[in-house]
């Protein structure tokens, strides 16, 4: 799998997370299945902080020469996200801000950039396991609201 394997993954996996998340309804999106768990809206937040989150981590590694990137601590994130006080149309409109620009980058990296490495959370990961990571994220949180949210 090669940068257009990785493209096309991310081309075809924001039409999906999109349908979906415009799928649930509203009575559903400030939803938690269990106290401390996030709500669906609050999902996608994290969805959208961690796709940025990959890319500057995959940006590094094409750029720089062996960086090492500390780890964020996604809770954190999400308890300053505000994303139950904002609309899911707008969280939607910002997902889809954030995957094309996640495209845009990725289709400009060779296969030499794609296989860089750099250390991230104290891990070795090379950018093209960053975007991979990307798209599969989305994959794993759909379902987990599939079953436990819907």
């Amino acid at each position: 799998m090669g940068t257009d394997a990785l493209v096309d993954a991310l081309k075809s996996g924001a039409p999906v997370t999109k349908a979906f998340f415009s799928a649930i309804p509203e009575e559903k999106q400030h939803f938690r299945y269990e106290e401390g768990k996030w709500t669906p809206k609050e999902v996608l937040s994290h969805l959208i902080d961690t796709e940025r989150v990959f890319s500057y981590r995959a940006l590094q590694f094409a750029r720089s020469n062996s960086p090492e990137i500390r780890g964020y601590d996604q809770d954190e994130f999400v308890d300053h996200c505000h994303a139950n006080s904002r609309t899911m149309k707008d969280l939607i409109a910002e997902y889809e801000a954030v995957r094309n620009a996640t495209i845009a980058q990725f289709e400009s990296y060779d296969t030499t950039t794609m296989a860089k490495l750099g250390v991230a959370s104290g891990y070795p990961l090379s950018a093209r396991a960053a975007g991979f990571i990307i798209a599969g994220h989305e994959k794993h949180h759909a379902a987990i609201i599939e079953e436990r949210y819907l």
